[in-house]
């Protein structure tokens, strides 16, 4: 199992396809009509679940390219905030019932460095102890 969180991992064609599926998963549930989801009486649920979704959003992505590589973190965080960004302007502007929160697309973001950052951490546990 830690072989996903090396350079040579021979699981990176079935990461990508987790990805894609989760990216897609991203864009059904946040596009969902509001009054589609479920009332739940959990505070700030909705955050929990957008730093959830935007944080294996961006682990699943690093691990179909395992790497600590700057050059890639960096664009994958910015790719992670736009389309938190993206999706939240879509909901407020074409999806009846949901409107923009600006806090979801903070917690997409926070989410999508959490992600990352758990991704580094276990690359870089992996690395030591091989």
């Amino acid at each position: 199992m830690s072989k996903i969180f090396s350079q040579d991992s021979p699981y990176k064609n079935r990461a990508r396809w987790l990805a894609i599926a989760w990216t897609l998963l991203i864009f059904i549930l946040c596009f969902l009509p509001g009054r589609d989801l479920p009332d739940v009486d959990i505070p700030f649920i909705d955050k929990w679940v957008h730093l959830v979704l935007f944080g294996a959003f961006s682990f699943l992505w690093l691990c179909s390219t395992p790497t600590r590589n700057i050059h890639f973190l960096i664009p994958l965080f910015t790719i992670t905030v736009f389309l938190g960004w993206l999706v939240e302007y879509i909901q407020g502007h074409y999806v009846v019932g949901r409107t923009q929160d600006n806090m979801d697309t903070f917690a997409d973001s926070i989410g999508g460095l959490i992600g990352i950052l758990i991704f580094a951490l276990l690359f870089y546990i992996n690395e030591r102890r091989s």
